[in-house]
């Protein structure tokens, strides 16, 4: 009798408390809290029932049971802590869309907001691999044989003492570097990036890898740890604002004050250049030719390669056209 008016007022505490959450969200549903309490409803649901009836099951069986109906209530009480583990992820997966959702979509020219989507994605997968030792550690001290491992992975420091155990592997050594690369306050999502000599703009940072958006629109997936050994260029780290760069290849005989003459009509009649700065300076000079460098500012990454290619094909053509004298050319002294 005392397992069956349990289980039933389980039932009816889970039937009420689904009840009462609807008409909490019908109310709700053009207030102030609707964008929360709508999903996580939705999400958690289905969780929370299985948490509620199996928590009931397992106070109505006997605390000392024997036969048959100890194995049940060993079987009770694992599948309860794994629902409350789902229960907490689902959770969590709820706090992070919410989250999103309050977040202007333009990620691009604010970097705080970008540094927000950057830092809350990694946490809330850490926190969630985190439930799920400990989940794993709770379901381990129920077994005999293996419990005194289990209580070590729960004792002090044990989940973090585990996962550093165990971070060796690559998945796991990711995961710590994006944990590294979300807060080190380098790399973020929407930034302009240049890796092996492609750039491109960071479109998401994950746990264990960093999807990177190529300028020909390729997709170029790094494993977080790459970000943290190797070294990477961002051009966007403190603005969006991106310089572009061109090198040509001139003669001697070139005259620097037409060419910057040229290069500065062709930046100010360029829609790409933002009207910050630009410049035009001779930065190297070899044996047979000299390199002139203009750089040029632009509103953001894809804007700056544009202007680059067509400072680059302006300068060209204007040398070719007008001055072909001024191409770099290779002198020979001849002597009878």
């Amino acid at each position: 009798m005392r397992a069956a008016l349990i289980i039933l007022a389980t039932l009816v505490v889970a039937v009420l408390l689904d009840i009462g959450t609807r008409r909490l969200v019908r109310r709700a549903d053009h207030g102030r809290y609707q964008w929360v309490l709508g999903p996580l409803r939705n999400a958690c649901r289905r969780p929370t029932a299985a948490v509620l009836l199996l928590t009931g099951l397992y106070l109505a069986l006997p605390p000392r049971p024997a036969g048959w109906l100890s194995d049940v209530r060993h079987v009770t009480g694992l599948v309860l802590i794994g629902s409350v583990a789902w229960l907490v992820i689902k959770a969590l997966h709820v706090a992070e869309g919410v989250t999103f959702s309050r977040l202007p979509p333009e990620v691009v020219a604010d970097r705080r907001i970008r540094r927000a989507r950057t830092q809350i994605r990694p946490v809330r997968r850490f926190t969630a691999v985190v439930v799920t030792i400990v989940a794993i550690g709770l379901i381990m001290t129920t077994f005999p044989p293996i419990r005194a491992f289990g209580i070590s992975v729960l004792g002090s420091a044990g989940v973090v003492g585990a996962l550093i155990g165990l971070s060796a592997r690559t998945a796991l050594g990711n995961a710590f570097a994006g944990i590294q690369v979300a807060f080190s306050d380098g790399l973020h999502v929407g930034d302009v990036v240049v890796i092996e000599g492609e750039w491109g703009r960071v479109e998401e940072v994950k746990l264990t890898n960093v999807v990177v958006r190529l300028w020909d629109d390729r997709m170029l997936i790094l494993p977080t740890m790459y970000f943290t050994e190797r070294p990477f260029q961002n051009w966007s780290r403190h603005e969006a604002r991106v310089v572009g760069k061109v090198q040509i290849h001139v003669d001697h005989t070139a005259h620097l004050e037409d060419l910057r003459t040229e290069a500065q009509r062709l930046v100010e009649s360029s829609p790409l250049w933002d009207r910050s700065r630009w410049v035009l300076q001779m930065v190297d000079a070899t044996a047979s030719s000299v390199v002139i460098e203009v750089q040029a500012t632009a509103a953001d990454g894809a804007s700056a390669w544009d202007l680059r290619c067509d400072l680059r094909e302006g300068l060209i053509r204007y040398i070719r056209d007008n001055h072909p004298q001024w191409l770099p050319r290779t002198r020979s002294e001849y002597k009878p």
